[in-house]
C-alpha cells in the first residue's frame, strides 16, 4: 500500500469526534487525544460493509476466526503460547486497568506506576479504592526508563500491583529485554501482580527494535501478569470497542471476570468484526502506517528541536511526542498553544506539566501547519 493514501486529508467535522469536537468552530487543530487522523484500513472497511449488510446486530461470542487470530499473533510475533481461555475480551483497554486494581489487593492498598504516565493509571488506584504511589522515571541516552532502584524503594508492605506501560505512554519508549527481565525479576521477588499496558505494541518506529510482551519472558513471570492489548491504535478503530487482557492465571482470570461481572459490558459485534479484519488482513497497511509514521517522527524532531525553548527526545514507538517546553517559560501552556492554533495535550494530565504531548498520527500536511503555528508563536513568545 503507497504511503501517499496517509496525506489524505479527511473532514472530521460535524462526526462528533471528540478530539475534532474540543475545537469546534474554531481553528485550532486538534492533537491531543491518541486518536489517529487515517481512514482504517480497506480490509476493515469491506468487513464492517459486509456485516452491516446482513443487518441483524444481535447479542454476539467472540468470533473463533479472532480468538485463533490472536493466539497465532502472540506465537508467531513473540513465540508466546498462549490459549483462548487465557483471553478475556473487553470493550476498552480503560476498564482492564480499573480490572486489575479491584482483583489485587484490598482497600487501602497500594499500587505502584512509573510517572508520567496515560492518565487512566493514576485515577484507576484512586477509583478502586486504592493508593497510588508514583515512581518518576528517569531519562537515560535521551530515553525515559523505570528507575528499579526507586520503584523497589517504594514498594510497601501493602502494595499488591504494579501498572505498567510498554511502549510507553508519553514519550515512546520501548523496552529492552534486560529491562524488562529486571522488571520481571522485582514483581516476582515481592511477590506482585503487574498490568502490563501494551496496546501500541504495533506501533514500533525504531528500525532493528522488536516489542516483547513481558509475560513472554518465563512462565513464572505470565503467572503474574495481566497483559492489555488492542488493535485500536494501530488501526484507528478505537470507537468500535475492542480489547482484551491475556490472563494465564486461572485464579487471577477467575478474580478478573468476577469483578468485571453485570459491570464491564461485552464487545459489540461491530467491534469484533473490525478487529478480526484488521489482525487478519491488517499488516501491509499498517506497515506503510509505519513507513508514513517514521517519516512524520523525523520530520517532528528535526523541527521542534530547532525550535527555541523546545525539546524532543527520540521516540521509538507510538505516534505520540512528549516535548519538553520547560526552558520556554509558559505560565499557561494550555492556553498558550491553543492561542497560536494547536490543540495539545497537557502534560500535567500525565503528571508532569514541564511537558506538553502531540498527536503525530495525522497527514503531514497538517503536522507541517502546527509545527509552523507552534514556531511561530514561540519566536513571538522567547526574547529576541
Amino acid at each position: 500500500m503507497p504511503t501517499q493514501a496517509f496525506d489524505r486529508l479527511i473532514d472530521r467535522s460535524n462526526t462528533a469526534s471528540q478530539k475534532w469536537e474540543r475545537y469546534k468552530n474554531t481553528s485550532v487543530l486538534p492533537m491531543w487525544v491518541a486518536d489517529s487522523d487515517f481512514m482504517a484500513p480497506p480490509a476493515v472497511l469491506e468487513a464492517l460493509h459486509q456485516r452491516i449488510d446482513h443487518g441483524i446486530f444481535g447479542y454476539t461470542n467472540p468470533p473463533a476466526e479472532l480468538i485463533e487470530l490472536v493466539i497465532a499473533r502472540m506465537q508467531s510475533l513473540y513465540q508466546w503460547p498462549i490459549q483462548a481461555n487465557d483471553i478475556e475480551w473487553l470493550p476498552g483497554l480503560v476498564c482492564g486497568l480499573h480490572l486489575a486494581c479491584r482483583v489485587t489487593g484490598e482497600s487501602g492498598s497500594s499500587v505502584l506506576s512509573p510517572a508520567p504516565v496515560y492518565p487512566p493509571f493514576m485515577t484507576a488506584p484512586h477509583l478502586s479504592d486504592r493508593r497510588l504511589i508514583k515512581v518518576p522515571l528517569k531519562r537515560e541516552n535521551q530515553r525515559s526508563i523505570i528507575d528499579f532502584d526507586a520503584m523497589e524503594a517504594a514498594i510497601t508492605d501493602d502494595t499488591r500491583l504494579i501498572l505498567f506501560c510498554n511502549p510507553h505512554n508519553p514519550g515512546g519508549t520501548l523496552y529492552r529485554q534486560t529491562e524488562l527481565e529486571r522488571l520481571a525479576e522485582l514483581v516476582l521477588k515481592h511477590n506482585l501482580i503487574l498490568c502490563s499496558d501494551e496496546i501500541h505494541c504495533d506501533l514500533i518506529l525504531e528500525p532493528g527494535l522488536k516489542h516483547i510482551p513481558i509475560a513472554s519472558l518465563s512462565p513464572e513471570i505470565a503467572q503474574r501478569t495481566i497483559t492489555l492489548m488492542a488493535p485500536s491504535k494501530t488501526y484507528n478503530i478505537a470507537g468500535l470497542g475492542c480489547s482484551y487482557a491475556i490472563i494465564q492465571n486461572p485464579q487471577l482470570r477467575r478474580d478478573f471476570q468476577c469483578v468485571r461481572k453485570g459491570i464491564v459490558p461485552d464487545v459489540n459485534l461491530l467491534g469484533f468484526t473490525a478487529a478480526t479484519a484488521a489482525l487478519k488482513d491488517g499488516d501491509a497497511w499498517n506497515q506503510a502506517q509505519l513507513d508514513y509514521l517514521r517519516g512524520n517522527r523525523d520530520y517532528l524532531i528535526q523541527e521542534i528541536n530547532a525550535i527555541p525553548g523546545l525539546q524532543l527526545d527520540p521516540i521509538e514507538a507510538t505516534y505520540l511526542a512528549w516535548i519538553d517546553i520547560s526552558a520556554a517559560r509558559l505560565d499557561n501552556p494550555i492556553h498558550f498553544f491553543e492561542s497560536a492554533g494547536v490543540g495539545l495535550s497537557p502534560g500535567r494530565d500525565f503528571g508532569d506539566d514541564r511537558f506538553m504531548r502531540l498527536n503525530f498520527g495525522c497527514p503531514r500536511a497538517l503536522l507541517e501547519e502546527a509545527v509552523s503555528r507552534i514556531r511561530r508563536a514561540l519566536l513571538n513568545h522567547l526574547p529576541a
